[in-house]
């Protein structure tokens, strides 16, 4: 099964506008993800209808803000994406009258439950201005000569 990058792609464009003085074009925020603008137009739609985004179109058109970083939690946008799968565990159903089977799978599926169930408590405390902030220590770092785990200059 092929992970869903719906919300991290999202959340990435988001606060790219978050930082952007002037509107971002379908094109623009197309090539950024390495994807086609109408693949952009549908994704954003949801985000439009919701409230956070609103789009101009025309000369000087394009993406923008309707609300601030610290006004969207991870879980509006997930919500805004239709709530795409979280996790990629599915049960068996090769043997599906077999009571080991029924029982492996009820176990798994009310582990999952319990953890999606975490996870969207966890997203709806979290701003997208938090993970700005993060952005922004990183950068600072960078800028004061410190080196980043994980990043290689």
């Amino acid at each position: 099964m092929r992970g869903d990058s719906r919300l991290s792609r999202m959340l990435h464009v988001l606060i790219h506008l978050g930082r952007r003085k002037q509107a971002a074009t379908s094109e623009m925020i197309a090539k950024m993800l390495n994807t086609n603008p109408v693949v952009v137009r549908r994704t954003m739609a949801g985000l439009r209808e919701r409230g956070y985004v609103q789009s101009e179109k025309g000369h000087g058109g394009g993406w923008t803000l309707s609300k601030g970083l610290n006004e969207i939690t991870l879980l509006d946008v997930y919500e805004a994406l239709e709530r795409p799968e979280l996790f990629c565990l599915v049960s068996a159903s090769d043997h599906p009258g077999c009571l080991v089977e029924l029982a492996v799978n009820e176990a798994l599926e009310d582990a999952r439950r319990d953890a999606e169930a975490l996870l969207l408590s966890r997203f709806a405390t979290l701003r997208l201005s938090d993970i700005a902030t993060n952005f922004d220590n990183r950068l600072s770092m960078l800028n004061l000569g410190h080196d980043l785990p994980g990043f290689d200059a």
